[in-house]
């Protein structure tokens, strides 16, 4: 199996104007989506379900699910909120600051001992403000910041040293690895390893099983093997997704219109995953070229053909149903929309379908 036309991106005249031509495609996105059951069961997919994915910052949560096994956030103190931080990719705005600062204070650290370098806060992308040229950026501001405060959190509460946390052969890094294969039910060795924008190892799994991850996740206290911790993580993610990603981000927006019953995570390189609570679901979706602005339309399309969008969630989540191409007049050239339709196991792909999206 091989990834399918996921999206496709449409240049041309509006049907009703001067030229009245219409938009014509122009770029497709491959892709493969995988919908499993809290079993692992494949219910619903688009190309290979199987595709081997670099999960990248959707294991987040996952990273810190040691530290939170080992009771880790009540021997410090953290707050709801700050554990949201663990599996955050945030975008550098003032609470995640002082979230990330609070939990290096209750740890006896500060952020030099961040190994997740520098880098400009997402917040300016995410509101279409132009990067400050002036500013000079800080470990903190990195937005996976909260997540390595978690690393060295662990490594406080092990008294594991803190220098070089993000080896592959350090205490905490083999500690990640071993749950996380046993989580996925996947030998350590069958694991490929990789390393992340932010120097941790990240790793990669058949695309399915990062689904699985989300319906566990989505589960919580009812995971039959690991309730109380996935609980907590489920919890201080649902109940703050502002410190999961932060203002005009799409994590934010998902896990809002599901009102505390979706779960979600993007990861860099078009990777998303989302867990529903009530339908005993999880989704994880991989645009084959990495290209985000193909992934936003995608995840609205497996939301809406799993009959997930009702009028509510439909109208605040529109904007990512086939957002607009502008050039730089603001003049809209195009859009950006899905082409796909999901099948079930063994189903053939419906070609007429796919010609009658647009392709």
């Amino acid at each position: 199996m091989h990834p399918v036309p996921l999206v496709a991106t449409t240049r041309g005249y509006p049907p009703d104007g001067e030229l009245a031509g219409g938009y014509a495609v122009e770029n497709i996105h491959y892709g493969s989506i995988a919908v499993v059951d809290v079993a692992g069961r494949l219910l619903w997919s688009a190309g290979d379900p199987d595709f081997m994915t670099f999960t990248r910052s959707a294991l987040k949560p996952f990273q810190a699910l040691p530290f939170v096994l080992d009771d880790g956030p009540a021997r410090f103190g953290l707050t709801r909120a700050e554990l949201a931080l663990l599996c955050a990719s945030h975008s550098g705005e003032e609470k995640h600051l002082v979230g990330v600062t609070s939990i290096l204070d209750k740890i006896g650290l500060d952020e030099s001992h961040l190994a997740c370098g520098c880098a400009a806060p997402l917040y300016y992308d995410a509101v279409g403000l132009p990067v400050p040229a002036e500013r000079r950026w800080r470990t903190v501001h990195h937005n996976c910041s909260g997540k390595h405060s978690g690393f060295l959190a662990w490594c406080r509460l092990h008294g594991a040293p803190t220098e070089g946390y993000v080896d592959p052969a350090h205490p905490l890094q083999r500690a990640i690895r071993s749950t996380l294969a046993d989580c996925v039910q996947m030998t350590e060795d069958t694991l490929p390893t990789g390393i992340d924008g932010c120097s941790a190892p990240n790793y990669a799994m058949p695309l399915a099983r990062l689904a699985h991850l989300y319906a566990r996740l989505a589960q919580g206290s009812a995971d039959a093997r690991l309730g109380a911790a996935l609980g907590d993580l489920f919890d201080a993610m649902t109940a703050h997704p502002d410190m999961v990603s932060g203002d005009a981000r799409t994590d934010l927006a998902w896990m809002r219109a599901g009102g505390g019953d979706w779960v979600a995570k993007i990861g860099a390189d078009a990777v998303q995953a989302i867990g529903i609570r009530s339908a005993g679901i999880g989704i994880a979706i991989k645009v084959a070229d990495g290209a985000v602005r193909a992934l936003h339309p995608a995840t609205f399309a497996v939301l809406d053909q799993l009959g997930l969008l009702d009028d509510t969630r439909r109208k605040h989540l529109e904007q990512y149903r086939a957002p607009p191409i502008r050039n730089a007049r603001g003049v809209v050239a195009g859009d950006v929309h899905a082409v796909f339709t999901l099948d079930k196991p063994g189903s053939e792909p419906d070609f007429g379908q796919l010609i009658k999206n647009g392709l």
